[in-house]
């Protein structure tokens, strides 16, 4: 790979959050968003070319993910490690939507005051187109690969088909082709349980000293169960009191748990204090409106018409997004690269929690992506391009 470090975009520091204007924003449902913006950190020195072959890896976060990569996978960004930032640049953006530094809902709204519920619903396009406009800014047209996880992994299948020019390779973990009816009753459930709380007051809340904590806290509970492996969560609590408690008394008491009600409410409330529950129903709004198919003739033809070689990934105990979804994606997909099963008893969540497998894949993706040629190496061979 050449290096044409004149030709380099202007990155911050190593690990630095970083803000990026991307201007007026057309949503998918025709609402625009004013005066956009994407914050974005990044590890690794850029090399080659930001137009051609280079060695960027954008990585794509979670629900209530963040652009710090380094931190919620901690055991797969760094130095040495499958995603080795010795070798590649590494650049992880914060989600349209979310409320770690991009622009949503719980953002200064350029005629004052916060977004709140001015601002518009939102889909996994919105997002990526959002992320392409960022990579504009920076003077990027190509990355090396595009790699993500759950909603990072819908945001990655949108990715190979809304720019894959611009994408040689992918890696989608852990999510469907399309949200599911059960998914978006889970999903729809968590929302009510936010916008019927008496302090969501519209999605108006902010500023005035009252949050919908309890209705994100009943959200959270809600989703991790949806989170993590039965299995794992009955090994742990089992039918356990909690400490000190007896819910098997006379009369059912808010303060007498059993030991899983104790370790969910503190999931719950751990989320409430690093969060904004406006954001969360805009992204898990998004999550219901995931759907590759709209608009591409239905989900078969539009996964075949994917050219970007595209590394799936499923969990055997996945309960939000099981494993047979992952296998649809596999046998329809037009350039599958490969496809991998990760076995935890974790469920959902073990994508970030099993380390060792998750290094494994990695590093075969990698080097799949070595070995196998693009879709823009292939049309060049074949003439389709100048040069």
């Amino acid at each position: 790979m050449c290096d044409t470090s004149s030709a380099a975009p202007h990155l911050p520091p190593e690990g630095e959050q970083r803000v990026v204007s991307i201007g007026d924003l057309a949503t998918e449902a025709g609402v625009t968003i004013r005066d956009a913006s994407i914050a974005f950190r990044r590890w690794g020195a850029f090399r080659g070319d930001p137009h051609g072959k280079n060695n960027i890896l954008l990585v794509e976060h979670a629900l209530t993910g963040d652009s710090d990569a380094t931190n919620w996978w901690c055991e797969a960004v760094g130095p040495g490690k499958a995603l080795d930032t010795d070798e590649w640049c590494v650049i992880c953006t914060n989600a349209l939507g979310s409320c770690y530094g991009s622009t949503g809902p719980a953002s200064e709204h350029p005629d004052g005051g916060v977004w709140g519920s001015r601002f518009p619903a939102i889909s996994m396009r919105d997002m990526v187109n959002a992320e392409h406009a960022f990579l504009q800014e920076l003077g990027i047209s190509r990355v090396h690969a595009v790699i993500g996880g759950s909603m990072g992994g819908a945001r990655t299948l949108e990715w190979t088909l809304l720019h894959p020019e611009e994408v040689d390779y992918a890696l989608v973990l852990a999510v469907s082709a399309r949200a599911s009816a059960w998914q978006i009753g889970m999903q729809t459930a968590q929302i009510t349980s936010i916008t019927q709380d008496p302090a969501w007051q519209g999605g108006n809340y902010h500023g005035t000293g009252d949050t919908p904590d309890a209705g994100l806290a009943a959200a959270r509970r809600i989703a991790h169960l949806t989170y993590r492996g039965e299995m794992e969560i009955d090994e742990r609590f089992g039918t356990s009191a909690q400490p000190g408690e007896n819910p098997l008394g006379p009369f059912r008491e808010d303060g007498e748990r059993f030991a899983v009600q104790s370790y969910l409410e503190h999931q719950g409330v751990k989320l409430t204090k690093r969060f904004d529950a406006s954001c969360y129903v805009a992204l898990t709004e998004a999550l219901n409106r995931h759907d590759v198919g709209r608009g591409r003739g239905g989900l078969n033809k539009a996964l075949a018409s994917s050219t970007v070689p595209t590394m799936i990934v499923g969990i055997d105990t996945d309960i939000l997004y099981p494993y047979h979804q992952q296998e649809h994606l596999s046998r329809n997909l037009g350039n599958l690269l490969a496809m991998a099963k990760l076995s935890s008893p974790v469920g959902h969540d073990a994508f970030l929690v099993e380390a060792r497998q998750m290094d494994r894949i990695l590093r075969n993706f990698i080097a799949l992506t070595r070995d196998t040629p693009s879709a823009h190496d292939v049309a060049v061979s074949r003439g389709s391009y100048d040069i």
